[in-house]
């Protein structure tokens, strides 16, 4: 946006006139040993003034055409931000859902670890085959593994919003120069 903002003023510039303003200032000798004497100065001042007469509205079309490259940078940045902004939010709100699906996966894994536990002491007791305990203990590994592949979304998508939010933030160098130090005595100790 600022190299665009640069050309509709060089477009300006180049519409109005120009004018150059030059100086010189010398001296005068008739003979070899009086050359650089003071004894007869001289200076110049001249002046130019130049204007584009007829162009055919090629100035200012071009003029025209920096302001319009203006506003689609400031579209495309306006763009970029809202873009940056709807990735953060999809990331907090992939974050919330895998906070809810994390949450009903460790449910599920008690439930069944639970299961798992009843089965067991109604074997020792005799009351069920050992068919109902490999089927109880299948159940709950299948939640553990859900619960697991729930917390690997989570941290997946804890990455995800690192790297929309841009990441290293807490790294930056105006932090650490801002960091107390500990004094002489302490870091000896």
């Amino acid at each position: 946006m600022h190299a665009a903002s640069a050309q509709i003023g060089v477009a300006l510039a180049n519409r109005l006139p120009q004018f150059n303003i030059t100086a010189a200032a010398g001296g005068a000798s008739t003979s070899f040993t009086q050359m650089f004497a003071n004894a007869h100065p001289f200076w110049i001042v001249a002046g130019n003034l130049a204007q584009t007469l007829f162009d055919g509205g090629t100035l200012r079309h071009r003029q025209e055409a920096a302001e319009a490259a203006l506003e689609q940078s400031a579209a495309q940045y306006r763009s970029t931000v809202v873009g940056a902004f709807q990735s953060v939010a999809d990331a907090l709100h992939a974050l919330q859902a895998d906070a809810d699906s994390l949450k009903a996966a460790v449910a599920a894994e008690q439930a069944t670890k639970a299961t798992l536990d009843l089965t067991l002491s109604a074997q020792r007791l005799g009351g069920v085959s050992y068919l109902a305990v490999l089927s109880a203990q299948q159940a709950y590994r299948q939640a553990l593994l859900t619960r697991i592949q729930a917390q690997s979304l989570r941290f997946s998508d804890t990455v995800v919003l690192f790297q929309t939010l841009g990441g290293g933030w807490w790294n930056r160098p105006d932090r650490e120069a801002a960091a107390p130090t500990l004094p002489a005595s302490a870091k000896q100790e």
